[in-house]
């Protein structure tokens, strides 16, 4: 999630640290609990390990970032 959001904010907000620095605080949290709260509820009673929602979350964003990087030069 550190390396996801604040590449998002910036999608979303442009390059000014301010905004991105307080939206990567909000987003961030957000997107942790959120994958606390899935990691908890896909195969209860068991709990999967948070590493794995994030990574299933991560991994096609950072595809797409490579894409896009590809697409530019």
């Amino acid at each position: 999630m550190g390396l996801i959001v604040p590449h998002l904010i910036r999608m979303w907000q442009g390059a000014d640290h301010r905004l991105v620095l307080g939206g990567s605080f909000l987003l961030g949290a957000f997107l942790l609990t959120l994958a606390d709260l899935l990691a908890r509820t896909l195969v209860a009673p068991a709990e999967l390990p948070i590493g794995i929602i994030t990574a299933l979350l991560g991994a096609p964003f950072f595809i797409y970032l490579i894409m896009q990087v590809k697409r530019t030069r």
